[in-house]
C-alpha cells in the first residue's frame, strides 16, 4: 500500500502468522485477506494477493490493520535523529520494545512508521510501544521539564555510562550521527568503545545502548 493512501485511509497493510497476531492482540485488525481458503480471512485470487506482495517472501494471508498508536508513559525514551533507513528504524522499534523504551519518538525525517519494511523489521513490535513523530527540539524541551535526563550516542566524543531513572537516548542518522543542534540540547554524550571498526550500525549500537538501561 502506497505512504499516500496509508495517510488518507488510516490503514496499512502486515503480512504473515505472526504480524497477524501482534494485530491482533492490539485490536488493530480492519480486515484479513487470504489466498489460502483454509486460514481465516476474505478469501481472495492467488493472482490478486501477488499483486499485494511487498517483499520477496510470498505470503498467503494478510491483514489490513488501522493505525492505532496508544500513548504509553515510559521513564524511558528512545528518540532517533533522522534515521532514513526503514530496516534501522524497524529493528530500533523491535529492540526498544524488548529493553524497556516503550515510547519512541521519530524526527520528521525519519522513515516512516509504516513502510512495509519498517514493520518487517519490527517483527510486530509497532504494535508494543507508542510511536510519535514530532520536532525533537520541542520533545526535548518537554521531557527536560520532567526531568528526564537527555543522552546522545556518538562515536566520536568521549561519554560514559551515567545512572539516572528517566532517560532519553538519541539515536542519529547512519551517515551523519545526531545533528549539532540537537547534541547541543543533551545533557551528555554516551560512546561505545570499539576495536577494529570506527563505529557501529545505529540499530546495533542502539541496540546496545538500550539493553544498558533495561532495568531502570
Amino acid at each position: 500500500m502506497l505512504k499516500k493512501y496509508r495517510d488518507v485511509h488510516g490503514l496499512f497493510l502486515v503480512y504473515g502468522s505472526h504480524q497477524i497476531e501482534k494485530a491482533k492482540q492490539a485490536n488493530a485488525i480492519h480486515e484479513i485477506i487470504t489466498s489460502d481458503p483454509n486460514l481465516e480471512g476474505t478469501w481472495i485470487d492467488e493472482a490478486l494477493m501477488d499483486e499485494l506482495q511487498q517483499a520477496e517472501t510470498r505470503f498467503n494471508q494478510i491483514a489490513v490493520c488501522k493505525k492505532t498508536n496508544p500513548i504509553q508513559v515510559s521513564n524511558k525514551v528512545l528518540m532517533l535523529d533522522d534515521v532514513q533507513d526503514p530496516d534501522n528504524v524497524g529493528a530500533l522499534i523491535r529492540s526498544a520494545s524488548a529493553f524497556g523504551f516503550m515510547h519512541v519518538i521519530l524526527s520528521n525525517r525519519s522513515a516512516d512508521l509504516y513502510n512495509e519494511k519498517t514493520i518487517r523489521a519490527s517483527k510486530g513490535s509497532i504494535f508494543d510501544v507508542y510511536v510519535e513523530r514530532r520536532s525533537l527540539k520541542e520533545a526535548i524541551s518537554e521531557l527536560k521539564e520532567k526531568r528526564y535526563t537527555i543522552l546522545c550516542a556518538d562515536a566520536h566524543e568521549e561519554g560514559q555510562l551515567v545512572k539516572v531513572d528517566h532517560i532519553v537516548i538519541i539515536l542519529g542518522n547512519e551517515g551523519h550521527g545526531v545533528s549539532e543542534e540537537i547534541k547541543s540540547l543533551a545533557d551528555a554524550s554516551v560512546t561505545i568503545p570499539t576495536k577494529n571498526v570506527e563505529s557501529l550500525n545505529v540499530s546495533v549500537a542502539g541496540g546496545i545502548l538500550m539493553y544498558e538501561w533495561r532495568n531502570i
